[in-house]
């Protein structure tokens, strides 16, 4: 029987499925081969702890996600500025001499971490993943020529990205993710069902363009918005900066079943400076993520709270702009 492998990744995260696709290929190459590998998505909730029991009887990954100090873990890759949940995770990960677990916070997506560190500590290179390394690398490091190459969605990866940010189908993210180690991005996201899963939120997407253009205001370079009665947490984060150009920041609330969120970012091609580090400034509220985009999470009941902290955060962010 061949050796099992669980893949704990960001779910509905471009950069996570990636990730989650990368690893495997290493893993499969250069581990065990022909390990049988299962999935499992995980999404930033309050508390945000990971339960033991999502950790499989064999060897266990997480990808793209934060740190967990569980003796179930095996492998970990993480490159957010907030990987860890306590110090006591920090210093947990510090003191493991396994040599399975990385993370560095300078690389712009964990997918070009992990076949980085795949190739140049163990030896291993999947060439037919270079496309998919590039364009993760891409998406979740912003890396686009401006606003409208981002929300017109017109390359085949922005596609799929729409389609694994948007979809709550479980079995048809993790077809995606193998897809993603065998086939080009053009062809899988022409299969029919992820094709006919992006025509039905292309509507979607156009809709939720106009409803940011009703809902959202501008006010000191901060653009600010509440889609909490919509279920349109999977948006697409570049309307805001679409809409406003001259937007520095932006502060979003969002409700889902499993929480409400609060989305921090900046914009990419702001030609003003961007003096605030969003995962320390969401740290304050229980969240984290990169300096340049954030996120906290609130239970779903927790409405009210999170959109209190989304105006203090707003506020902090508008002096900010002032002030530079």
């Amino acid at each position: 029987m061949k050796k099992a492998l669980r893949v704990l990744y960001h779910d509905n995260c471009f950069d996570g499925l990636a990730s989650a696709a990368v690893f495997s290929s290493f893993y499969k190459g250069r581990i065990v081969s022909g390990a049988e590998v299962e999935y499992e998505g995980l999404t930033h909730k309050a508390g945000q702890l990971i339960d033991e029991s999502l950790f499989g009887p064999g060897e266990n990954v997480i990808v793209d996600f934060k740190y967990s100090a569980s003796e179930k873990l095996t492998w970990w890759f993480d490159h957010h500025q907030s990987a860890f949940l306590s110090e006591a995770d920090e210093a947990h990960f510090r003191n493991d001499h396994s040599g399975k677990k990385f993370h560095d916070a300078a690389f712009r997506s964990c997918t070009k971490f992990i076949a980085t560190v795949a190739k140049d500590t163990f030896g291993f290179e999947d060439r037919s993943l270079e496309d998919l390394v590039h364009w993760a690398d891409i998406i979740d490091g912003a890396q686009f020529p401006n606003a409208q190459f981002a929300v017109e969605l017109k390359e085949p990866a922005m596609r799929l990205m729409t389609v694994i940010e948007a979809t709550r189908d479980a079995q048809l993210l993790h077809r995606i993710i193998q897809g993603m180690q065998s086939k080009p991005l053009a062809d899988l996201v022409n299969e029919p069902e992820v094709r006919t899963t992006f025509e039905g939120l292309y509507e979607n997407h156009l809709k939720s363009i106009e409803m940011m253009r009703q809902r959202a205001t501008f006010v000191d370079g901060v653009v600010e918005y509440d889609i909490s009665d919509k279920n349109l947490e999977g948006q697409n984060k570049f309307i805001p900066y679409y809409l406003f150009p001259d937007a520095v920041y932006c502060v979003g609330v969002s409700l889902s079943p499993v929480r409400a969120k609060i989305s921090v970012g900046s914009n990419p091609w702001s030609p003003r400076e961007r003096t605030v580090n969003l995962a320390k400034l969401c740290e304050q509220y229980g969240g984290g993520g990169h300096a340049v985009v954030a996120a906290i999470s609130f239970k779903p009941d927790a409405l009210d709270k999170a959109r209190a902290a989304a105006r203090e955060i707003a506020a902090t962010l508008q002096a900010a702009v002032k002030k530079a």
